[in-house]
C-alpha cells in the first residue's frame, strides 16, 4: 500500500503492536487508581468496576485531543523528531517502547504503583541522551529539549503534593461540615459484607468515573503520541503533517506571524536574537509558497515539520527576551500563533488520525479490564493500617480527578498512580495520623518512584545506542 520494503512494514507493524501493548499495559497497570475505592467500599463488584472504568478511559482518549501527547514527544531534540532514516526512527521508538513495557510490567508484577508517565518520560529522555551521546552529534548535552522536561517534571512532582495536601484538606472540611450521623456513617470503618448507603455508593461511583475518564485524556494521549512518532518517522510522506486541505488554512496564520515579526526592531538587540529574528525570516518565507499551494509542493514533508517545529521554537525563545520590542497584545498573539500545543501552526503537527485515537483508545479501555488485582490489593490495604472508608475513597478519589483534569486541560503529562497513591495516603494521615501508614509499603512505592527515571533513562538510553548500531 505504502510502497514500504518487506523489513521496514515488518518492523512498523512490530512497532506499532509495541505501542498497543505499552498502552494496554498502561491499562491494567493504572487501573486500581480508579478501581480500587468502589471494590473496598462494596459501592461496586470489581467485574462491575473494571468494565466501567475501562469504558470510561476509552471514552478519555476518544475526547482528549493530543495536546499531553505532544509535550512529552518534543522532550525529543528536533533533529530526531525529523530523522529521515526511517530504520533509525523505529530505533528510536522501539528502545522507548520496550524500556517502558519492561519497568511498567515489573512493578506490576510486585504490586507496585508506579507511575506509567514517569516510565515513558524517562524513555524519551534516555533516547534524548543517546542521541546526545553519538559521534556525529555536535549539541551534546543540548540535544534533549530540557526547557520541555522541567515544565514536564514540574506537573509530575505537583501533582502528588497535591493530592497528599488536597486529600488531607477535603477530609478536614469533610468531617467538620457533615451532621453527625452523616460524619458517622462516612468515616467509620465499613462493616464486612456491608453495602453503602446509596448516596455515598453513587458519590464513589462518580468519582471512579472522573478518575478513569481523566486518566484516559492524560495517559491515552501518551500512547497516541507514540504511535504518532512511529508513523512519522517511517511513513513521513503520509503522516509528518496533516492533511493538504488543513495545512492550506495555516495561510493567515503565516501571514500574521510573519507581520508581527517583520515589526521588530532589530538595532537594539544582541546579537543571538538578531539571529533568531533572521532564521524566523527565513523559515516563514520558506514555508509560504508551500503553505499557498501545498498540491505542488514537492519538498519532503519532514523538512516542512522541521520548518514547523523550528519556528515554534524561534519564536518561544524570541519571547523569552527581554529585549523584544513588541507590545504586550503582540507577544500574546504570537504565542499563540505559533507556541501553543494544536494551536496556529502547531495544528499541522499536532494531530492525529482518528483510527489512531481509536486503536490507542481500545488498548488502554481493554488492558482497564485485565491484570488489575495485583495493584488494587497495594491500593486498598497496603498504604493504609485500617480498612477504607467512604470518605477516604471519595477524598482521595475526587482530588486526583480534579488534579488530573486540570492537567490535561493544560497539556501537561502527571501521574494518575502517584496522584491518587498520594490522595490515599492524605486520606489515611487525616484519620489517624502519620502512624496510620504501613511503612513498608510507603517506602517501596517511594522506591519504585526513585528509580524508574533512571532505570528507564539508563535502559532507553542502552537500547536506543544498541538499535541505532544496528540499523546503521
Amino acid at each position: 500500500m505504502f510502497g514500504l520494503e518487506s523489513g521496514i512494514f515488518i518492523l512498523l507493524f512490530i512497532a506499532l503492536l509495541a505501542a498497543c501493548f505499552f498502552e494496554f499495559i498502561n491499562g491494567f497497570h493504572d487501573t486500581a487508581n480508579a478501581v480500587a475505592t468502589v471494590i473496598y467500599t462494596k459501592s461496586l463488584k470489581p467485574t462491575q468496576a473494571v468494565v466501567w472504568s475501562g469504558f470510561m478511559n476509552f471514552i478519555g482518549v476518544l475526547t482528549g485531543g493530543v495536546g499531553v501527547g505532544m509535550s512529552i514527544v518534543n522532550l525529543l531534540p528536533v533533529e530526531l523528531l525529523i530523522e529521515q532514516n526511517a530504520y533509525n526512527s523505529i530505533a528510536m521508538v522501539m528502545a522507548m517502547l520496550i524500556s517502558a513495557i519492561i519497568w511498567n510490567f515489573g512493578t506490576w508484577y510486585f504490586g507496585l504503583p508506579s507511575s506509567s508517565s514517569h516510565t515513558l518520560i524517562g524513555a524519551i529522555l534516555g533516547v534524548g541522551l543517546g542521541y546526545a551521546l553519538l559521534p556525529d552529534n555536535e549539541l551534546g548535552i543540548a540535544a534533549v529539549n530540557w526547557d520541555k522536561a522541567k515544565d514536564v517534571f514540574t506537573g509530575l512532582l505537583l501533582a502528588p503534593l497535591i493530592g497528599f495536601t488536597l486529600a488531607i484538606l477535603l477530609m478536614f472540611v469533610t468531617r467538620n461540615a457533615l451532621r453527625r450521623d452523616l460524619r458517622k456513617a462516612i468515616f467509620s470503618e465499613p462493616k464486612k459484607d456491608a453495602v453503602p448507603p446509596t448516596w455515598i455508593r453513587w458519590v464513589l461511583i462518580s468519582t471512579c468515573t472522573l478518575v478513569s475518564f481523566f486518566h484516559g485524556r492524560n495517559d491515552g494521549q501518551k500512547g497516541i503520541g507514540l504511535v504518532m512518532l512511529i508513523l512519522i518517522g517511517v511513513l513521513p510522506s503520509y503522516f509528518a503533517i496533516t492533511s493538504d486541505s488543513e495545512f492550506r488554512k495555516l495561510d493567515g496564520e503565516i501571514r500574521q506571524i510573519d507581520g508581527i515579526v517583520s515589526k521588530i526592531d532589530t538595532s537594539g538587540l544582541g546579537v543571538g536574537d538578531k539571529i533568531l529574528v533572521s532564521k524566523l525570516h527565513e523559515n516563514i518565507h520558506f514555508l509560504q509558497p508551500i503553505v499557498a499551494n501545498p498540491e505542488k509542493d514537492t519538498t519532503s514533508k519532514l523538512v516542512v515539520r522541521g520548518t514547523l517545529i523550528k519556528i515554534s521554537k524561534d519564536v518561544k525563545s524570541l519571547l523569552n527576551s527581554e529585549n523584544i520590542n513588541l507590545s504586550s497584545k503582540q507577544k500574546v498573539d504570537l504565542a499563540n500563533l505559533a507556541t501553543k500545543e494544536e494551536k496556529g501552526l502547531r495544528k499541522a503537527t499536532d494531530y492525529a488520525p482518528f483510527w489512531v485515537v481509536l486503536m490507542i483508545s481500545l488498548s488502554l479501555g481493554f488492558g482497564t479490564m485485565i491484570g488489575w488485582k495485583r495493584i488494587v490489593v497495594t491500593i486498598g490495604e497496603k498504604i493504609g493500617k485500617t480498612h477504607l472508608t467512604y470518605a477516604q475513597g471519595a477524598s482521595a478519589e475526587l482530588v486526583a480527578a480534579a488534579t488530573i483534569g486540570l492537567a490535561s486541560g493544560f497539556g501537561m503529562p502527571v501521574s494518575t498512580t502517584h496522584t491518587l497513591s498520594s490522595g490515599i495516603a492524605g486520606s489515611m494521615v487525616a484519620s489517624k495520623g502519620v502512624k496510620n501508614l504501613q511503612s513498608g509499603t510507603i517506602k517501596n512505592i517511594a522506591l519504585a518512584w526513585l528509580l524508574t527515571l533512571p532505570v528507564s533513562i539508563t535502559l532507553s538510553c542502552g537500547l536506543f545506542l544498541l538499535f541505532r548500531w544496528m540499523a546503521n
